[in-house]
């Protein structure tokens, strides 16, 4: 009955692991795709300290989750008391290391209101200047997500012309409709949009349409994250009463 129970705690151990190898590439995957995504939020997760900091120990996570898993795994097919106890060790500093992390998230979580993103824009955006990273990054978002502003157009009426900018309206060409939203997109009326008409500028915040677009994917992550958590909990009692009932 003993050897049965054993046997039966080593599967589990295997089964437990094998989600957290899974979790883990999925983290490295997500980490990956927020530093070298083309689309610009390269270049936003860089502007920002904290979330720059975020991304990388995402990164970070999930490439150790990712080998942790694959070590649990061969610790509990072997039996191998010295990799289960590697494995019940590590584990535990990355659980608490999450935790951590989710605390600090909840902490600073105001760093990512509409007000902040608002503050920053008036703040640093030079409008069609595409040597400034802040503002080139600004423009390829309203131009991929056909928006404008973190509120709307009127964002820009305060943020100052260029010396160099022919432009007399307070509307930058990237919140201007385009028949496909990307740059090399054709727009629909450059000329109306630059001298104010509103049925040719996307008058739409950025702030509105990426919650939308992503608020789905939040909650996503939030119950992936959950579930990791449970898992590792799951997998570190699971370790230790194979590591106990090896002979």
């Amino acid at each position: 009955m003993e050897g049965d129970c054993l046997s039966c705690m080593k599967y589990l151990m295997f089964l437990f692991n094998f989600f957290i190898f899974l979790g883990g590439a999925c983290l490295l995957g997500l980490g990956i795709w927020v530093i070298v995504d083309p689309t610009g939020f390269r270049e936003i997760v860089a502007a920002n300290p904290l979330l720059f900091t975020g991304a990388y120990i995402m990164l970070a996570m999930g490439a150790m989750l990712f080998l942790l898993g694959f070590l649990g795994c061969c610790g509990a097919i072997r039996e191998n008391k010295c990799l289960l106890l590697f494995f019940f060790m590590f584990i535990l500093l990355i659980f608490l290391a999450e935790l951590s992390a989710a605390i600090l998230a909840f902490i600073f979580r105001e760093n990512l209101t509409r007000e902040f993103f608002t503050k920053e824009l008036k703040k640093h955006y030079q409008r069609n200047n595409d040597t400034d990273v802040f503002s080139s990054t600004w423009n390829s978002v309203m131009i991929t997500f056909a928006c404008c502003g973190v509120n709307g157009p009127e964002d820009f009426e305060a943020i100052p012309h260029l010396p160099y900018s022919s432009s007399e309206t307070a509307t930058p060409e990237a919140c201007c409709q385009r028949e496909l939203q990307s740059r090399e997109g054709m727009f629909v009326n450059k000329e109306a949009c630059l001298s104010g008409v509103e049925r040719f500028q996307n008058r739409q915040g950025c702030y509105t349409v990426i919650l939308n677009s992503f608020e789905t994917y939040v909650y996503l992550a939030g119950a992936l994250a959950i579930g990791v958590l449970a898992i590792e909990l799951f997998a570190m009692i699971f370790a230790m009463c194979l590591f106990r009932g090896i002979q």
